[in-house]
């Protein structure tokens, strides 16, 4: 094996792995004149703000996927808040969510009067740990809120399996997952709503954008009720009828979003949505053969450093968004994540130790007072006290210590792949043969 000094590491002032890194390895989205003849269409016809494009685009979305009704909204949180209210969450109930994620995953339950009880992360997949959830269901318990966290999808079938046998929603984050495969169904189509972003840093990245996925009539026109008062039917000066809402409770209300929000999509995103889905499977399967070939190669000349992806038949990553390895301090020699990843990254390389913080330590969740009542708006509609402090959910608490973020390569190029490897070696070979090295840090 071969040796390596302080003088080999460029952390040091040694030479670097990437001394000049080739950005097009890692460029997403892929923006061809297609993509800009798109938009541009859009703008010179000042049609932004309709729907016309935005209609077949969720026809498209929603074929691709497998779903009977898709919606375009103005971004992400957007989609999750709509199909939040649409399964039933309002003031005093609450919603079960994982830890582990970002807070658009959630933070609209105290926007709609409820409270959020944190779950745990599956030490593996890093999703919600289906054996953590049955005995956080109460009578105010309106829906379980699942994350496809980094690609990888959650395991469903138990948690449908608990979700139907207690009679609440299971609402899918589907923002890091759109592609990703569980047992061979497409990530979004397996729980009774979805939504997700599709802002420009995610897999499938349209510019500022989400959306709503549903097999269940009912839940998408309440997502339509809830923001899109050009799709409710009623005519305007603006838009022509739209034969959407029948459901008789909502009938009087159209014309008016009942959430008091607007979540239309630009059209400019909805055109290059349509672009961009075109070509979308093409290009994460190859970002799929790319990222399996990288982390088979870690694996093999890295013992301590597994890559993040599915166990299970027949489920796939999909995009891989936020790619990463899940990290053994103790087979190098006690060597920190944090140390570890400052390691690589003076190698010219991308690397980050953990990914999200606990969500259920933040004072969002515990004391923010949002509608100036005097109290906690966790608290101010009746909701029972989940709040929760350290040690709740130690394996999420852990993440930042046990998880490095890894190069997220887009394209099939394994002579220059191979250079990152070896830099992950170089360093890790170093950490590992030099504990001294850890002791003086």
């Amino acid at each position: 094996m071969t040796q390596f000094t302080k003088n080999d590491l460029a952390y040091f002032g040694g030479p670097k792995a990437i001394p000049e890194r080739d950005d097009s390895l890692f460029h997403w989205p892929i923006v061809t004149d297609e993509d800009i003849a798109a938009v541009r269409d859009v703008l010179v016809a000042g049609n932004m703000s309709g729907t016309g494009i935005t209609k077949e685009f969720e026809k498209e979305f929603a074929q691709w996927n497998g779903a009977r009704f898709a919606l375009g909204c103005c971004n992400g949180t957007a989609s999750l808040t709509a199909a939040m209210w649409a399964c039933g969450v309002g003031a005093g109930d609450e919603v079960i969510c994982p830890s582990l994620t970002y807070w658009a995953t959630c933070a609209s339950a105290l926007q709609l009067g409820a409270t959020v009880n944190f779950a745990d992360a599956d030490p593996v997949s890093l999703c919600i740990d289906p054996n953590d959830i049955e005995h956080r269901i109460s009578k105010q318990t309106k829906a379980i809120v699942v994350v496809h966290y980094c690609g990888t999808p959650v395991d469903m079938d138990p948690i449908m399996e608990i979700a139907r046998r207690h009679g609440i929603k299971v609402l899918e984050d589907v923002s890091h997952a759109v592609g990703s495969l569980y047992k061979g169904r497409k990530c979004g189509t397996l729980g009774d709503i979805a939504g997700m972003s599709m802002m420009a840093g995610k897999a499938f990245a349209i510019g500022e954008a989400g959306m709503v996925l549903t097999n269940n009539r009912e839940l998408f026109e309440r997502c339509i009720a809830f923001g899109h008062y050009e799709r409710t039917g009623a005519p305007s000066r603006f838009n022509p009828p739209d034969a959407q809402i029948t459901m008789p409770s909502l009938l009087p209300y159209i014309g008016l979003p009942l959430g008091g929000v607007k979540h239309r999509m630009n059209q400019t995103c909805a055109a290059m949505g349509r672009v961009q889905l075109k070509y979308y499977q093409e290009r994460i399967e190859e970002i799929d053969r790319t990222m399996n070939w990288f982390m088979d190669r870690i694996e093999a000349e890295i013992p301590g450093l597994i890559g993040h992806r599915p166990t299970t038949p027949g489920s796939t990553n999909g995009g891989w968004y936020v790619p990463c390895c899940h990290y053994d301090p103790a087979a190098f020699g006690g060597c920190s994540a944090g140390l570890f990843s400052d390691l690589i990254r003076a190698e010219g390389m991308h690397c980050v130790n953990g990914i999200n913080n606990p969500l259920h330590l933040h004072p969002y969740f515990h004391t923010a007072d949002i509608f100036h009542q005097g109290c906690p708006t966790a608290l101010a509609f009746g909701q029972r006290d989940v709040r929760q402090g350290e040690g709740a959910c130690p394996v999420t608490e852990a993440v930042t210590d046990r998880t490095i973020q890894v190069p997220w390569f887009k394209h099939c190029r394994k002579e220059e792949i191979e250079k990152y490897v070896a830099g992950f070696v170089k360093v890790a070979t170093f950490v590992r043969e030099n504990p001294g090295f850890i002791a003086e840090k």
